[in-house]
């Protein structure tokens, strides 16, 4: 379009900012070691913020680094969603196209929404997750490709950002963990005044330590003039730098314009406002040229020139001259891309555009609609329905830009851009009145909405409703964060429809205010959900009465389980399979599955979950999967069956984060962590917790991975750590949403604490609450945890003098509570032995046969923790009989019960064992045979050398199919491996196996790790 032409203003010269430079080089450096960096750039305008990333992108390019290079698109008022990565990750494709494609590879619909060329976006479901699916996407892309180059994603121009952006960087900012990459974005620091959206963004991420803060300062008097003599290719007078830098106050911007101002003899009088300045050198270009800039002034960051050709209606020679004459006066500059124009700096835009009179501007962006309407080729695909719809919107034409922004609007909830959405759903409603009505009737239905669901009507011929602006809004302000609006929004909703008879529409605002109500901690949401239950109750089965049931029976499932939630769950079932709602039908038939084996109905329950998982997976309904992959192990783990669960749980792993599923992977985590205590896996139990808390996106999962690392402290002898990370669990979950089976595993570890620092009144006093408050049906697993818990503390503190007021009734309460609490599974009836043996020995009626049962019990279960404890209480009732055969048999269960303690660390009960041992006088090692034994241990065992193979793996925490495939055998073949080898050594499970392996030493160098 335009030959080279001289810049004038700019320094050749890079001058100061070498402290800046320096901590961006090193945050390559450290980049490039395999630590991600992330870095904000703030000053105010004109400062020299780009020219600092500009040289830095450069030496980064020298020393073998990938720049991808990105800025915050301004049109109007209005931020493009995603534009600065969009355009970063355009550029990171031009330079690494393979390695960008393979990292996309399996997730090129999801990651179209932000690099539309990859392919065409899927349309998706719109829930909770979504916005964090695709930012989790986004950040593993980013990863995979800076694992094999170091790359370098600078971001311009922050303070324009729209929200899903901000969004977004944030989410980098605190995940990225790993890869070769620095992530960097420059803001106006000036322009963040105390509303300004970036400004809590800022402070947030003031608060994490691995985010880099550069203040760019503004330059003093010896930089000014090395500035100037760059500019002026030879040195100034001292005078000129002196005045020079007195009007810029170091400002680079402004010493350029005050330069070539003052060169060019054009600003003889350093008098005028800095506004004014700008302004001078615009007014001197010719008539044609003004015009040309107040055009592109309104236009928008950056405008192609097909476009501003057709807005501009020069000839083609008059309008390329005219552009020459703005980027000989350093007014304009060709876009980076190659295809258009912008300002060379926002300010002299801002200057410009400030100039143009209110009519003026609305003329012309009526003329930038007019030519992009006429042809939408005219700017890039994913730009077409933003910009149109701002162009219409501030031509102030209700007619031209209702339509306009509610096309803005579909494109950005394909792009999971909700915030936008919202923005531009509250502009349409705004427009409503004041569109003609014939504009208004011939919006359809079935165009712009998704969330509500069209009962009784056609979508395709019933025109756009009010109400049905207000759902679409209602829902965005739930999905991007803003609660607060989506509220008012269904309040407003509501009110509206006390005036016409529309119970569905109803009752859809209610569950959506009940879901609301849940994340502002307000409230747990069953009055909403009991109204719009209310208002669908006798109608006719539909898409909006399913979803009212479903939801009904998911709060019932984790708040009242019992034959209503049992109910709500078959008729959601019912409803959604007779109206075609497959994905209702399938969440509330796992919902069902559930309270199946809440209820006992065990195997069939199991049964449902398994098909819901399958079908969910196979049909790709990732957020019904995701809760499946959390919902089922749950259950399993639930009636024992915690080495199924874990092999489900590290399924559900790989499932989540593949499809982005944050929450429901947070989840996992934490149930993850349930399972492998039970195993006996505390270590890997730890690392399970932590990643719940790290990748939970609200509170409810990260208090799960908080209780278990209480737990594991608890267990271990930590009571100070265990009694910190439990109040951690509490505050996580909250007062306001009060659920059994958190309430209850709080107050079981709430006991325990108090236990093991001798509290035995409060002890009695949590343990009353909790059962004063009622055992709700489905609730058992919760309920003999804390039973065993307060049983075991009432029976160590028997031969206390302080503990015998009080203890006949909290000894009845918890006897009462057991007959009352069904034992319906093997892991439940063996702690309602446990809890009884417990109540005997803190009567003083403790036998050995009592707890013989109860360790019969556990050794048909695969807990090797909870059988060392049992164990241990049997040893001591054999050895209070004193017969010989009780010794050695004592003997025996001590060195087993030490075995396990020390394998998982837990110190209580090592020290318990050894106490006991000692006063006992027995061993807690084999008396040594003396017969010769063989040279071998393994083979002292009968083990066969594959089955030493199988336990050496089987020790290192191993599940079968990891077995299977480190032997290159089948996992039945195994899985047969294993149970030999628990036969040959008396044990009854893995975890016990283990233990005996580390006791005996027989792979004392073993280099295997527990698996991640």
């Amino acid at each position: 379009m335009l030959g080279l032409v001289e810049n004038r203003s700019v320094s050749p010269v890079f001058v100061g900012r070498a402290e800046e430079l320096d901590a961006l080089n090193d945050a390559l450096a450290r980049a490039s070691a395999g630590e991600p960096q992330a870095l904000l750039i703030g000053g105010e305008a004109g400062v020299g913020k780009t020219r600092l990333v500009e040289e830095f992108a450069t030496a980064a390019g020298r020393q073998g680094a990938v720049v991808a290079l990105g800025g915050c698109v301004e049109i109007g008022a209005d931020g493009l969603p995603f534009a600065p990565f969009s355009s970063a990750l355009r550029a990171l494709r031009r330079e690494l196209p393979d390695e960008v494609a393979a990292a996309a590879a399996g997730q090129e619909e999801e990651l179209a929404r932000l690099l539309p060329e990859v392919c065409e976006a899927s349309p998706g479901r719109h829930d909770e997750e979504g916005m964090a699916r695709l930012f989790e996407l986004t950040a593993r892309l980013l990863e995979r490709v800076a694992a094999g180059h170091t790359v370098v994603v600078a971001l311009e121009d922050l303070h324009w950002a729209d929200a899903s952006t901000r969004h977004l960087l944030t989410y980098l900012f605190r995940t990225l963990r790993s890869g070769r990459l620095v992530v960097l974005a420059t803001y106006r620091a000036d322009d963040i005044h105390r509303r300004h959206p970036l400004r809590p963004l800022l402070a947030e991420l003031d608060r994490l330590r691995t985010v880099r803060r550069i203040e760019l300062r503004r330059f003093n008097r010896a930089e000014v003039g090395r500035q100037i003599a760059g500019i002026l290719a030879q040195e100034p007078d001292p005078a000129r730098v002196d005045a020079i830098f007195e009007r810029s106050d170091g400002n680079a911007f402004f010493v350029e314009e005050l330069a070539v101002a003052a060169h060019e003899g054009c600003c003889t009088g350093l008098t005028d406002t800095l506004r004014d300045l700008l302004l001078v050198r615009v007014e001197s270009l010719p008539e044609t040229a003004q015009r040309v800039v107040r055009i592109v002034a309104e236009g928008g960051s950056t405008v192609e020139y097909r476009l501003l050709a057709a807005v501009a209606r020069l000839a083609e020679d008059d309008l390329i001259e005219a552009l020459r004459a703005a980027v000989n006066a350093s007014i304009l500059i060709a876009a980076p891309a190659g295809d258009g124009y912008r300002f060379r700096h926002s300010l002299v835009r801002e200057a410009v555009g400030d100039d143009l009179l209110p009519g003026e501007r609305s003329r012309l962006n009526r003329r930038y609609a007019e030519a992009l309407q006429a042809d939408p080729t005219l700017v890039p695909a994913d730009e077409r329905a933003t910009r149109l719809a701002s162009y219409w919107y501030h031509a102030h034409d209700p007619a031209k830009a209702l339509p306009a922004v509610l096309d803005a609007s579909v494109v950005a909830r394909c792009r999971h851009a909700y915030s936008e959405q919202l923005g531009l759903l509250e502009r349409a409603m705004e427009l409503w009145d004041t569109a003609p009505e014939d504009v208004r009737e011939a919006l359809l239905l079935s165009d712009y909405t998704e969330v509500y669901a069209p009962c009784g009507c056609d979508p395709a011929t019933t025109p756009l409703r009010y109400l049905d602006l207000m759902a679409e809004a209602a829902a965005a302000g739930r999905l991007c964060g803003e609660r607060e609006r989506a509220l008012k929004i269904t309040k407003r909703a509501l009110h509206l429809l006390e005036e016409e008879h529309d119970p569905l529409r109803a009752a859809w605002f209610w569950t959506q205010r009940a879901i609301l109500v849940q994340s502002q901690g307000r409230g747990d949401g069953w009055k909403e959900l009991a109204t719009a239950q209310e208002l669908v109750r006798g109608l006719p089965p539909s898409e909006v009465h399913a979803e009212v049931l479903a939801q009904v029976a998911g709060w019932s499932m984790l708040r009242a389980p019992g034959p209503q939630a049992f109910a709500a769950a078959e008729r959601a079932v019912q409803y959604a399979r007779m109206v075609g709602a497959r994905e209702t039908e399938i969440n509330a038939r796992l919902t069902l599955g559930g309270l199946m084996v809440d209820a006992g109905d065990t195997e069939a329950g199991l049964a449902v979950m398994y098909e819901v998982k399958e079908r969910a997976v196979e049909d790709g309904v990732s957020r019904v999967a995701g809760r499946a992959y959390v919902n089922l192990p749950s259950e399993l783990e639930s009636v024992g069956r915690s080495a199924e669960a874990v092999a489900l749980l590290e399924e559900g792993v790989a499932h989540t984060r593949r499809f982005g599923l944050l929450n429901s992977e947070a989840w996992v985590w934490a149930n993850l962590s349930d399972s492998l205590y039970s195993l006996g896996r505390w270590d890997e139990t730890v690392e399970a917790a932590h990643n719940a808390l790290r990748r939970g996106q609200n509170s409810k999962p990260q208090g799960a991975g908080a209780l278990s690392l209480a737990q594991v402290a608890l267990a271990r002898g930590d009571t100070a750590e265990a009694a910190r990370r439990l109040a951690a669990a509490d505050g996580y979950f909250g007062t306001h949403d009060p659920m059994p089976q958190q309430s209850l595993p709080l107050t079981a570890l709430t006991v325990g604490v108090a236990a093991a620092e001798g509290r035995l009144l409060d002890v009695r006093a949590a343990l009353h609450r909790a059962l004063a408050a009622g055992i709700p049906p489905g609730t058992q697993r919760y309920v003999w945890s804390l039973l065993r818990v307060a049983a075991t503390a009432e029976a160590d503190a028997r031969t206390l003098p302080a503990a015998r007021q009080g203890r006949d009734e909290a000894l009845g309460r918890i006897a009462d509570a057991a007959r009352q609490t069904p034992a319906d599974a093997p892991v439940r009836l063996a702690h309602e032995q446990w809890v009884r043996a417990e109540l005997h020995r803190a009567a003083g009626r403790d036998t050995a046969d009592a707890w013989s049962d109860v360790v019969t019990a556990f050794e048909r279960l695969e807990r090797p923790y909870e059988l060392a404890l049992v164990r241990h209480r049997l040893a001591a009732a054999l050895l209070a009989t004193g017969g010989d055969d009780e010794r050695e048999r004592a003997a025996e269960l001590l060195r087993l019960a030490h075995a396990v303690a020390c394998h998982v660390g837990a110190r209580p009960l090592a020290d318990a064992v050894t106490l006991l041992a000692q006063r006992a006088r027995l061993p807690l090692t084999h008396v040594p045979d003396p017969r010769p034994a063989p040279a071998d241990p393994v083979e002292a065992l009968g083990l066969t050398s594959r089955e030493r193979d199988v336990l050496r793996l089987v020790s290192a925490g191993r599940t079968n199919r990891q077995i299977a495939e480190e032997l290159f055998i089948s996992p039945k073949t195994a899985s047969v491996h294993v149970s030999n080898i628990l036969a040959k050594l008396g044990v009854s499970g893995r975890g016990e196996a283990a233990a005996v392996a580390h006791r005996l030493g027989l792979f004392p160098a073993d280099p295997l790790g527990a698996p991640r």
